[in-house]
C-alpha cells in the first residue's frame, strides 16, 4: 500500500463558494472546488486532452473544462456524460480554516 500524505494546500477564504482554482500539492497538480462550502479536489488535468479544470466554470457540482466543455462531477471525478470515464478525486478536509488533501 502507497504512503498515505497529508498536504495543505489552501486557506478555506481563498476559494469562494462557486468558484475553483488549480493547487499544487507534493508535486501534483490538483483542482480544488468549493461547492456551497465543502471542499472537493481532483486531478487538474481533463482527461480528454489535458485542459485545466481548475480553471473551468463550476455550475452546482459540475466543472467545465475550459479547453472543449467536457463536464466533469468535482465530487467523484466522474464525467457528466459517461460516468465510466473518470479523472482521480482526492480526499480534503478543512481545520482551522486550512485546507488539506490526502494524496496515496
Amino acid at each position: 500500500m502507497a504512503d498515505m500524505q497529508r498536504v495543505k494546500i489552501a486557506a478555506a477564504h481563498d476559494v469562494a463558494p462557486g468558484e475553483g482554482r488549480v493547487v499544487e500539492a507534493a508535486g501534483r497538480t490538483l483542482a480544488l472546488f468549493n461547492v456551497d462550502g465543502t471542499f472537493y479536489a481532483i486531478d487538474n488535468t481533463c482527461s480528454h486532452r489535458g485542459g485545466p479544470l481548475g480553471e473551468g466554470d463550476l455550475d452546482g457540482r459540475i466543472v467545465t473544462c475550459p479547453w472543449h466543455a467536457w463536464r466533469w462531477d468535482v465530487t467523484t471525478g466522474a464525467n457528466a456524460n459517461n460516468p465510466a470515464v473518470r479523472v482521480p478525486c482526492f480526499p480534503v478536509t478543512v481545520e482551522n480554516g486550512a485546507v488539506f488533501v490526502t494524496l496515496g
